[in-house]
Formats: C-alpha cells, sequence, structure tokens
C-alpha cells in the first residue's frame, strides 16, 4: 500500500475517532515492543523465533522499562474525552506507567507491579510489600499463570464496554488468545466499527473496516495528531 493510502486510512482513523461516542481500545503486546518487551507472534515475537529455532533476545528489567509514544497516544485519547474503557493483555504495567486511570482499565492477565487478594480481590502495589489484605485474605501476584482463571472483575467489564463500543481499536494483539479474543466479537454485535492496528494476521480481518498492517507509532500518534486538530487543540 502507498504512503498516500496509509495517510487516507490515519484520517479516517481520526474522524471515527472524533465521532465516536463510546471508544473501546483493546492493547496487546505489540503496543509494548518500542519499549523493548518482546510480543509473541510478531515477526520477531517470542514465539516466532522459537519455531524459527532462534533464541530469544534478551530483556530489560520490567521495572526500568518505561512507556512508548503509543502508550502515550493511548493516554492522550483519554485526556481529550476520546477513551471510555481500555482491555489489555499486557502486565507489563505501562499503561498506569503512562498516566491511564485504574479505574477504565482491565488488565486481563494481571499486572507485573501488583498484587491480588485471594479473598477480596483486591490489588495493591507489589512495592508495598504487604502479604495480607486488610480483609484477611493472601496476596499474591497478579499475574494470570497458564491455566488460571481471569480475574473475574476485569473480565467482566471487558465484556460489559465492548458491548456499549460504537468504536473497537485492537492495538498489538493476534486476537487469538481467548477469553481476550471475544471482545471484537461483542463489539461487533453491538454494531461498532472494528479497527485493527497489527503487524500480523488476526482471525478478524475480514471484519475490520479499517486494517493497518504498517508499525503501531506509524498509524496511532499521527491519528491522535489529527484527531486534536478536528477537535480544534493545538499544541
Amino acid at each position: 500500500m502507498t504512503n498516500e493510502d496509509l495517510e487516507k486510512r490515519i484520517q479516517t482513523l481520526a474522524q471515527w475517532l472524533y465521532e465516536a461516542r463510546y471508544p473501546v481500545v483493546f492493547t496487546g503486546a505489540g503496543i509494548s515492543t518500542d519499549s523493548g518487551i518482546p510480543d509473541f507472534r510478531g515477526p520477531d515475537g517470542l514465539w516466532t523465533r522459537r519455531d524459527k529455532g532462534l533464541p530469544a533476545k534478551p530483556m530489560k528489567p520490567w521495572d526500568s522499562v518505561d512507556p512508548n509514544i503509543n502508550h502515550l497516544a493511548v493516554t492522550e485519547l483519554q485526556n481529550m474525552g476520546k477513551l471510555k474503557f481500555l482491555i489489555s493483555q499486557n502486565v507489563d504495567n505501562l499503561h498506569l506507567k503512562a498516566g491511564i486511570r485504574p479505574e477504565i482499565l482491565a488488565e486481563l492477565h494481571g499486572n507485573i507491579a501488583l498484587l491480588r487478594c485471594q479473598k477480596c480481590q483486591r490489588t495493591i502495589e507489589k512495592s508495598s510489600d504487604k502479604r495480607i489484605c486488610a480483609c484477611g485474605g493472601e496476596l499474591k501476584s497478579s499475574v494470570v499463570d497458564f491455566g488460571q482463571s481471569l480475574p473475574a472483575k476485569d473480565l467482566a467489564q471487558s465484556f460489559e464496554h465492548s458491548g456499549k463500543s460504537d468504536l473497537f481499536i485492537v492495538i498489538g494483539s493476534s486476537l487469538v488468545v481467548t477469553p481476550a479474543a471475544h471482545m471484537p466479537q461483542e463489539a461487533l454485535a453491538a454494531g461498532a466499527r472494528l479497527v485493527i492496528i497489527n503487524q500480523g494476521d488476526t482471525p478478524y480481518d475480514m471484519n475490520a473496516q479499517l486494517r493497518f498492517f504498517e508499525s503501531i507509532s506509524e498509524v496511532l500518534p499521527p491519528a491522535v495528531k489529527k484527531l486534536k486538530k478536528l477537535m480544534g487543540l493545538f499544541e
């Protein structure tokens, strides 16, 4: 596709964001690759390299990783009133570091920086060094391991907001891990426009009204910049 075609699609995304009354964003590992965290199924992802017989790339310590321009672009959507809810498959804490309000974020696979009470499900900072919740429940890592159930509240909120959305934007996810991958279907059933920004194929490509195979940084920050102009917000 030509640069002119990309420009038109970015303009369309900005226009759809401008028109949207209930935009919901869904992020996967791909949004964090520019921060130095490898994804799984991308061109140089963990599973992709494994399948090619290549070793995994070395990774920075979790606590030294910072949000990149794509996380910050999502936060800008929040600050402009153009993000009703954010659903993330990531455990890297980068959305919260970037300034996303916890009450509009569902972290389906937990958060490396948070502990979860096994009794009341409340989460607290791991840095607190607490082991027992105020309710008396045991505090353990909130990260969901293979075979464990997803946090009930986050999952319920994700389905609820997906079903209310009129614009559902998938960023950096291959949409193959369930039940998270069912969220776009909820949005489509509600009549939402579906936008996918992901370099690899997804099962929903034929359902997307707008599809970007380009890198996220080529698409999202420019779209947010165009949205600002549409909203009369100038830097």
